[in-house]
């Protein structure tokens, strides 16, 4: 069984920081590839970072230099360092791997940037 369990987010302005980390458990974290997603309202769940077991990275172009996806393989992690901000990043994230594993989406973690 596939669980991920997303934390971290929570509401800060326009220029601040925040970190949000995906606990794994289960087979998905021996996929090479795993991802961030985000959801915002009424639009479709996008990815914003990948990073390959090697620890190759690959970001959509609104959040490169801003922010940084990181794995830690022995401990089934991911996290996701955000800064820098903007509230066009307000959205639902999710962790998945890639291609996404269609029933181990989480619940996701909220975050809110306000101007």
């Amino acid at each position: 069984q596939v669980e991920l369990v997303e934390s971290g987010g929570g509401l800060v302005q326009a220029g601040g920081s925040l970190r949000l980390s995906c606990a794994a458990s289960g087979s998905i974290f021996r996929n090479d590839l795993m991802a961030w997603y985000r959801q915002a309202p009424g639009k479709q769940r996008d990815m914003v970072a990948t990073i390959h077991r090697s620890g190759t990275t690959n970001y959509t172009d609104s959040v490169k230099g801003r922010f940084t996806i990181s794995r830690d393989n022995a401990k089934n992690t991911l996290s996701l360092q955000m800064n820098s901000l903007k509230p066009e990043d307000t959205a639902v994230y999710y962790c998945n791997a890639l291609p996404a594993v269609a029933w181990a989406w989480g619940q996701g973690t909220q975050v809110t940037v306000s101007s």
